[in-house]
């Protein structure tokens, strides 16, 4: 989820954000909202049921489609933007001069993305039409996520919540110190 989430970060996830489960399971007691494209949501994944976090792109009835890198939502083209350089100090000069940074303009979101054109990667995928009842999600850094391209729409009932800020942050390059700076920062 680079650059949005970054290695070291901890993350406050909401899991009453859209319905209320019998702890510790994912059976649902009752539901009063569902994800909005353009949430970060945590969720178990269908290939192998380890927990995830991802970005909502799809809703259920959703085109996705993505050429060359570029995201196509219901036959329109989603507009890119420069993007804002201040998370970019907290990666690595690596990451810095390999990886590619822009703002995604998803309808009612704005989020930075990341492509790292150096490595191979499913940069062309769909269309397709995500079904009833089940979410298309994809990581922020996009050359580098394992998401719906690979395993597939994530039905409602596998959403744990909605992350929303991190609330801690320690930099593991740097013997783990804290970066004040992302500490309780929204998401």
């Amino acid at each position: 989820m680079k650059p949005t989430i970054l290695e070291g970060d901890r993350v406050y996830v909401n899991k009453l954000a859209y319905d209320l489960k019998v702890p510790f399971t994912t059976w649902h007691v009752a539901q009063w909202s569902n994800p909005e494209r353009g949430d970060i949501v945590v969720f178990y994944s269908p290939y192998d049921e380890k927990r995830l976090v991802k970005r909502v792109i799809g809703l259920p009835g959703d085109t996705i489609e993505l050429r060359n890198d570029h995201l196509i939502l219901n036959g329109q083209t989603v507009e890119y933007g420069s993007f804002e350089s201040g998370v970019v100090g907290d990666l690595s000069s690596k990451e810095r001069s390999t990886m590619v940074f822009a703002t995604e303009q998803l309808p009612g979101r704005d989020h930075a993305v990341a492509t790292w054109p150096g490595v191979p990667a499913r940069r062309d995928f769909g269309p397709m039409t995500v079904p009833p009842g089940q979410y298309f999600m994809m990581g922020d850094n996009r050359d580098n996520s394992f998401d719906s391209r690979y395993y597939g729409c994530v039905d409602r009932k596998r959403i744990v919540g909605r992350a929303t800020m991190a609330v801690l942050s320690f930099d593991r390059e740097h013997y783990w110190l804290p970066r004040w700076h992302r500490f309780f920062t929204a998401l």
